[in-house]
């Protein structure tokens, strides 16, 4: 669970509601002609903006942002000297048992495929390929919600016609202006919501999250090519190290 960001919605929310309801009450900003133009319109352009299989991930993706599938990189680093240790004392195909039971699918393909004898431009070009192939497809997950944010606003700005438009239309009834009124700042207010609570923010660490699972698997690679290659634990390590920020830098081997 990522408590920055759980923590951050639930922030803003207690801090909006409860403004809300020390001014008017929160059911002065409830008005459901208002919903209905920006989150109805909003997720109905979004539909028009990508593939019906892209918007059914929507809420999967959404989870991803909230409660993410993390790696412990000083694990995965400990784990991967401990395979080239193994590997340079008792060969390569000692890794098979431990490779049939390894959990993190791209590094399993990766040692499976060096067991087997693959050329190292062989493996480091399949598995680059579906390395870049995950990191556009979660780009694409990243800008349904960019996008959201966007045509949220838009949807926003014509509600806030529509109010007005009924507004001018019925000046001669002072009963009709309030409604009216409220129809066109709402909408407004409601667009500004879910762009900058939902949208650009979870955009934004969707983007953060994909730039961290890229890293961790560039990391892989340049694991499995230096324990196909036959490199020293410390080499390997080194090069693993190298990928984080110095403070973050603790070797085994101190």
């Amino acid at each position: 669970m990522d408590l920055g960001t759980v923590i951050g919605i639930v922030l803003i929310m207690a801090l909006l509601m409860g403004a809300m309801t020390m001014g008017v009450g929160i059911g002065a900003y409830i008005d459901i002609p208002s919903v209905l133009i920006v989150v109805g319109g909003s997720i109905g352009a979004l539909m028009i903006s990508f593939k019906p299989a892209q918007m059914k991930k929507f809420t999967k993706v959404f989870m991803k942002a909230i409660k993410p599938g993390e790696e412990d990189v000083g694990e995965l680093i400990k784990k991967l000297v401990e395979f080239a240790t193994k590997a340079r004392k008792d060969g390569i195909l000692a890794l098979e048992s431990e490779v049939n039971n390894e959990e993190n699918a791209f590094l399993k393909k990766g040692l499976s495929m060096a067991i087997d004898g693959s050329e190292p431009d062989t493996i480091r070009d399949l598995l680059e390929i579906d390395m870049e192939q995950t990191s556009t497809r979660h780009k694409i997950y990243s800008s349904i919600f960019n996008q959201w944010a966007g045509l949220a606003g838009a949807m926003g700005m014509i509600g806030t016609l529509v109010g007005l438009v009924a507004m001018l239309l019925n000046m001669a009834d002072p009963s009709a202006i309030g409604p009216s009124m409220a129809v066109a700042l709402l909408t407004t207010m409601y667009g500004a919501m879910i762009g900058n609570i939902f949208g650009t923010p979870i955009s934004n660490i969707l983007n953060i999250r994909n730039d961290e699972e890229t890293m961790l698997k560039e990391m892989i690679v340049e694991g499995i090519m230096s324990i196909q290659s036959g490199d020293a634990p410390r080499v390997l390590e080194a090069k693993l190290l190298a990928y984080l920020a110095p403070a973050d830098r603790v070797s085994q081997f101190e």
